[in-house]
């Protein structure tokens, strides 16, 4: 880390002499100029689109880290003509470059040699500005052999890269060194690229054994020509792709130098719902599961529910011990009571998990999981929302929803749960509005949650990905995890996978074919391997995603996969070994409560807010950062290890270490109208 954070201010220290060197030729500064005459170096990004995956996938990445930017259409015939006065210009007589870095779809967008070309190198050159190149072809310009000289060019699809010692010295330092890349379907095509050799002035930060020739080829790395610096990227992606949500982060630190509005971390939290109720089972003749109203039939006779034990909640307990990880136990006590009262008023699951319950994260589920929204007519298939006598829609009232929410939480608290009470989880996210039947939230809801102190209600991200408020609450999506509830075993899980995902002519129920959202497998799983060998790397995969995407929101399933064959582990287990392996220690997983994940999102759509509508001014001048904001906003800033805030008298603590630098959301200090923060 220490070796590390060295290679980064060394990299710093050389951005500064060619920028003062570059003005000195243009006759606006000198090297080793004084902080006062330093030029001002606004803290945004110029984006040249032309409308290709790659570059939209950094621009995603700009957005989703908080990141200021300007995007220039090269599409657009009345786009703004790139200019020495559109990047630069003079603010109280002192040089001001307008973009900290330049993303560009290749070397040269405009042509070589054309006006606009030649007047954005100059800005490069003249400002020390770094530019990516955001998927080009290997050749001699961008200071690469081209690939016929020991290279070459082919699909990537499921080839394993590797970082370099120079990627891991300076900016890719949050790798562990290996990534593979993804090869999702056999019979596509997914990633393509040139692995070539570099020349002089190129230093390779990721490459890839040259396939079918010997040594290694280059896939990103930095060209240093002309008092210039290019980030060259010789593989397309888009910004779904694993293998570039992997690399963003380095991506963008190289761009920024690691100084930028913004920030974001790699969040991976598990809700576990339903925890002391017990959860109704999938029938595998049926094809459906008994208690709902569309399955029928049955002769009465219903297969037993699916409830952890004691046994269960130790391995639960020991399984977080191992991994260094946090469940969170979202909890039903009043079914729990109820399943006591029927079974001679004893529950060991209960109990071992009272015993243990300082090891787990817990949120309230309601007393007895009630549908929280409209009173549902069952008489019909789909089931609909009763009326009122005047036909208005019959709600659950207030009251009703509020005993649900404070019995529960007042059962936790005489138990002694760690409870925080702005927490909430309906069940099945019921209260909010539920297409098509409810498309409107309970009008009761709002004040049942206000009576209660609930500030953070889950949603489901299927349904509702953006965050929404609900009186004075705010929703925190979550992520289903397609480990179904009502699966205890391998064999149940499979099953009911396969009724989804085949089609009627194989068996299933036809779903994957009549919705476009779906595809259907090719051929029915084996119910006997289907869930390791083909369910658990798929949803290990998507959830991981959601992970080095940098996505806050939580996933969720059920005491019921703890329970049984325990399915949920298999894909808990490959999410964090998958991580760890690409991952360096620098770069843990942030495992957080549903509270400090609903701030995180609150604060980011907050902080977009105010980029979207101009009210964000940043700039560095040497080693001093100043940020103007709205008042009362949390700002996101990203800068090297040692960076301090620059307080009216001293400094002050700025931030937490993250993946190599440091970050975090901060305010101006005491009578302080601009954040000021003062670089190592």
């Amino acid at each position: 880390m220490a070796h590390s954070a060295h290679r980064r201010t060394n990299r710093r220290e050389s951005v500064a002499v060619v920028t003062a060197a570059g003005l000195l030729a243009l006759g606006l500064g000198a090297p080793n100029a004084t902080a006062a005459e330093e030029p001002r170096i606004d803290l945004k990004v110029l984006v040249v689109d032309n409308g290709d995956s790659p570059v939209r996938a950094i621009t995603a990445q700009l957005k989703s880290t908080g990141i200021p930017y300007t995007t220039v259409d090269l599409n657009d015939t009345n786009r703004p003509t790139i200019t020495s006065a559109f990047l630069a210009d003079t603010v109280n007589g002192k040089p001001r470059a307008k973009y900290q870095g330049v993303v560009l779809p290749d070397e040269a967008p405009f042509g070589a040699g054309s006006a606009e070309q030649t007047a954005l190198e100059n800005y490069e050159r003249a400002y020390g500005i770094p530019q990516v190149d955001a998927y080009t072809w290997a050749h001699p310009g961008v200071g690469l052999e081209y690939t016929s000289e020991g290279g070459w060019t082919g699909a990537l699809d499921g080839r394993e890269a590797s970082v370099t010692a120079a990627g891991r010295a300076g900016w890719f330092d949050y790798l562990d060194g290996a990534l593979t890349f993804e090869d999702n379907d056999p019979s596509v095509l997914e990633s393509y690229g040139y692995v070539a050799r570099p020349r002089e002035g190129f230093t390779s930060y990721v490459d890839l054994p040259v396939p079918a020739g010997s040594g290694r080829g280059s896939l990103v790395g930095e060209y240093q020509h002309d008092g210039r610096r290019e980030l060259v990227v010789t593989f397309a992606y888009n910004q779904h792709q694993q293998q570039f949500r992997v690399l963003a982060r380095g991506i963008v630190d190289w761009l920024t130098q690691g100084v930028h509005l913004g920030q974001t971390r790699n969040y991976f939290a598990v809700h576990v719902d339903d925890v002391f109720a017990p959860d109704a089972r999938w029938d595998t003749e049926r094809n459906c599961t008994p208690g709902d109203i569309d399955c029928v039939g049955g002769g009465g006779e219903e297969a037993p529910p699916i409830r952890m034990t004691a046994e269960d909640a130790s391995y639960a307990a020991r399984w977080q011990r191992e991994r260094g990880f946090t469940l969170d136990m979202v909890y039903n006590a009043g079914s729990g009571e109820e399943w006591k009262s029927e079974h001679g008023d004893t529950d060991a699951l209960t109990d071992r998990l009272l015993a243990d319950r300082a090891q787990y994260r817990w949120i309230n589920h309601t007393y007895t999981h009630p549908f929280l929204g409209c009173v549902q007519d069952t008489s019909t298939v789909p089931w609909s929302c009763a009326k009122n006598a005047d036909g208005s829609t019959r709600y659950m009232s207030r009251s009703e929803i509020s005993a649900q929410i404070r019995n529960n939480h007042n059962w936790g608290v005489s138990k002694g749960l760690p409870l925080d009470r702005s927490e909430l989880v309906t069940g099945e996210h019921s209260g909010l509005k539920t297409l098509p039947q409810q498309p409107a939230d309970n009008p009761d809801l709002a004040g049942a949650l206000a009576d209660n102190g609930v500030k953070w209600i889950a949603s489901d991200n299927s349904r509702e990905p953006a965050q929404r408020p609900i009186g004075t609450a705010l929703t925190v999506p979550r992520h289903p995890m397609n480990v179904y509830y009502n699966t205890g075993t391998e064999q149940e899980m499979a099953d009911e996978y396969n009724w989804i995902y085949t089609s009627a002519a194989d068996g299933g129920s036809g779903i994957c074919a009549s919705n476009p959202a779906s595809t259907c497998l090719d051929e029915p799983l084996d119910t006997a391997t289907g869930y390791d060998e083909y369910i658990v790397p798929q949803e290990a995969r998507i959830a991981l995603g959601h992970v080095v995407s940098g996505d806050p929101r939580p996933h969720y399933a059920h005491q019921s996969n703890l329970a049984e064959d325990r399915i949920l582990y298999p894909v808990l287990d490959k999410v964090l070994a998958d991580y760890e392996a690409l991952f360096a220690d620098n770069t843990p997983v942030q495992n957080v409560s549903q509270k400090t994940l609903g701030t995180e999102l609150q604060r980011r759509a907050a902080w977009q807010t105010a980029v979207t509508n101009g009210s964000v001014t940043a700039y560095r001048i040497g080693k001093a950062v100043t940020v103007n904001a709205p008042s009362g906003i949390q700002i996101p800033v990203t800068a090297p290890d040692g960076t301090v805030k620059q307080l009216l008298l001293g400094t002050g603590a700025f931030g937490t270490p993250y993946a190599g630098g440091r970050s975090g959301w901060t305010t101006p200090g005491l009578l302080q109208s601009a954040l000021k923060l003062k670089l190592p």
